[in-house]
């Protein structure tokens, strides 16, 4: 059994096993939770130590393991991984453990609560893991519904059940598109299965490549769809609020790690089976990331609640992405993968201190905040050391992404470039230091006297862990693009050469001879 089951299976069996704890032990439940995720986060760590992309199997994969389901239909239970899941895998455990440690806010109906934050785990690990279109679906689907019934039972503020409908509206639409454009990929390829790398084979030979009119279809259904989930501008309106009414564990986990299961798609699905089409969306798309860099800077640096401001925050570093996977280059989608893992932790981190706040205070105005840093100086230390990683300091691991996605895209879109650079150096550094400036420094406010710090290790140890991540890959960020470059030059080149003739193509050409003899 692969690694990648148990990774995946630990917090689905620990839902599972909480729905018959009763309700009145709160610490069973509680110590379910984090002892799930806290293994499931040292297998991640495992997994990642031992993948080697030059051990990869005939299907360009490790850890792989397949289950036919319906065979009739082609779907089967198939998870593996390569350079650019691996590390989003690791992220996502991480964040998940994080998220878990820091649900000690939650006093009311804990057992529904733990049960669905499980769930929520559990279907980010599989939809990242898997290589079949019908369960990659299926595990988000798991994973997104959870955050519907938390934002609505224990989010926060006199807006939370309008959020509710809101983000229930935005995605549910955004999950319908890539619905519709998954099950017309499945269709239109003939292949009769939804196994990833047996549709790659199949599209990747010259009598099944899907002709330009199928490709013309289906891939702004999958851009749009896909671009709904991740906040892209201008379908970004649902994010600050979702974030801003959630409660914290639930907002770490959705905007820091099942918020790229998008932009997985985009890299995973869309760019290398529709090559022709990608080319001609990709300066659209360049364009439109402008508005989440400029437009979404510029909101944020106008917002008097801290949440709003980190949920403006997160849809702006949407754009680093979007930026680095329009340039269709080799250093830009490199970029671009190791910006979704390095925003993962800081949003997870970001969302997690103002979780803290909000309890010590009842309250993230930030104009009612300030001088936090006397009464809270290992809190105002990581928050402080949190915008500097969103400024992109050197160090941390967001510059790595963000510079290596600036001179990816160079080449490609300059003036988008330019503007970029502009809205994430100027815009970006104004709001994150002036809501540090405004919360922790300044006159303490009487009332925020008997505020307290982080009171022991335990309450530290998720946002020590956070922190640590950005550090490491921060500054060796060899240890992620080593891991990634092969796998984003093979869907460059399958890009840049229709699906013909590349390296990828190569690949599972191969694997297919493979196949045919056995």
């Amino acid at each position: 059994m692969s690694i990648l089951t148990f990774i995946i299976c630990c917090p689905l069996l620990a839902a599972l096993l909480l729905a018959f704890v009763p309700n009145s032990f709160r610490v069973v439940m509680r110590g379910v939770a984090v002892l799930a995720t806290l293994i499931s986060a040292l297998l991640a760590v495992l997994m990642f130590l031992l993948f080697n992309g030059a051990q990869v199997g005939a299907t360009g994969y490790r850890f792989e393991q397949q289950i036919a389901w319906v065979s009739a239909l082609g779907i089967s239970y198939h998870v593996g991984v390569d350079g650019i899941n691996v590390g989003l895998i690791l992220m996502g455990a991480i964040v998940a453990f994080a998220a878990a440690c820091v649900s000690w806010e939650i006093k009311e109906r804990e057992k529904e609560f733990y049960i669905l934050l499980l769930v929520m785990a559990g279907g980010i690990l599989g939809a990242f893991a898997s290589l079949d279109l019908f369960f990659f679906y299926f595990f988000h689907e798991l994973a997104l519904v959870p955050t519907f019934i938390m934002i609505g039972v224990w989010g926060r503020g006199e807006r939370k059940n309008y959020a509710t409908f809101q983000i229930t509206l935005y995605l549910s639409l955004g999950a319908l598109l890539a619905l519709v454009g998954l099950i017309a990929l499945y269709v239109q390829s003939g292949a009769n299965t939804f196994d990833i790398p047996a549709l790659t084979r199949h599209i990747f030979t010259e009598q099944h490549a899907l002709s330009p009119g199928a490709q013309h279809f289906i891939f702004p259904l999958l851009l749009f769809g896909f671009g709904i989930l991740v906040s892209l501008w201008p379908f970004h309106t649902w994010a600050p609020l979702g974030y801003g009414s959630a409660p914290t564990a639930t907002a770490m986990l959705h905007a820091g790690v099942l918020k790229k299961f998008g932009l997985y798609g985009l890299i995973r699905i869309a760019l290398p089976l529709l090559p022709n089409e990608a080319q001609g969306w990709m300066p659209v798309l360049a364009w439109l990331c402008l508005g989440n860099l400029v437009y979404c800077g510029w909101v944020a640096m106008r917002q008097k609640d801290f949440n709003w401001l980190i949920g403006y925050s997160s849809v702006a570093h949407m754009g680093f992405i979007f930026l680095g996977i329009a340039s269709l280059t080799l250093i830009g989608i490199t970029g671009a993968v190791l910006v979704m893992i390095a925003h993962g932790f800081l949003a997870a981190l970001m969302f997690g201190l103002g979780g803290y706040i909000f309890q010590q205070t009842g309250t993230l105005r930030i104009d009612e905040l300030g001088g936090l840093l006397r009464r809270m100086p290992f809190i105002g230390m990581a928050l402080m050391m949190a915008a500097f990683a969103g400024c992109g300091l050197p160090g941390f691991a967001n510059f790595a992404g963000e510079i290596t996605v600036l001179f990816g895209a160079w080449t490609v879109f300059p003036q988008v470039t330019i503007l970029a650079c502009w809205g994430a150096l100027i815009i970006g550094a104004v709001y994150a230091l002036r809501a540090v400036r405004n919360i922790l420094h300044g006159p303490l406010p009487d009332k925020w006297a008997a505020v307290a710090d982080a009171p022991h290790l335990w309450r530290k140890l998720p946002f020590v862990i956070l922190l640590a991540s950005l550090l490491i890959f921060g500054c060796f960020p060899g240890l992620l693009t080593e891991k990634i470059k092969p796998n984003a030059e093979q869907i460059v080149k399958m890009v840049q050469a229709g699906g013909r003739n590349a390296p990828g193509g190569a690949l599972v050409t191969q694997a297919a001879a493979k196949e045919d003899a056995r």
